[in-house]
C-alpha cells in the first residue's frame, strides 16, 4: 500500500472514530463526506488519472473542489495545481 493511500485511509479512519465518539447511531454517506471535508484525499477518474489533495468541497453531483492538489498519471507525479474542481461524473 502506497504511503498515499495510507494517510488515505488513516484520514479516513480517523473521521470514522471522530463520528463515532461525537455520535453513536449509524452515519449516512453525507455525514462521513462531512467529516472528510479538510482532510487529504485521493481521487481517481475514469481515465485513471489520480489528484491527490486536500478536499475542500463538494455537492449532491459529487463534483468535488480540492486545494494542494497533485496529478498522478501511472503512479508518477505528472503536474501540481493550487486549485482543483473536478465534475463528478468523472470520478470513479
Amino acid at each position: 500500500m502506497s504511503t498515499e493511500a495510507k494517510d488515505t485511509a488513516a484520514a479516513a479512519a480517523a473521521a470514522d472514530q471522530e463520528a463515532t465518539a461525537t455520535n453513536e447511531q449509524k452515519r449516512s454517506p453525507s455525514d462521513f463526506l462531512k467529516a472528510v471535508l479538510g482532510r487529504p484525499v485521493n481521487v481517481r477518474l475514469n481515465t485513471g488519472t489520480d489528484y491527490r489533495g486536500v478536499l475542500a468541497c463538494l455537492d449532491g453531483y459529487m463534483n468535488i473542489a480540492m486545494e494542494q492538489t497533485e496529478e498522478y498519471v501511472d503512479g508518477q507525479l505528472k503536474s501540481k495545481y493550487g486549485d482543483c474542481f473536478i465534475r463528478g461524473n468523472n470520478g470513479m
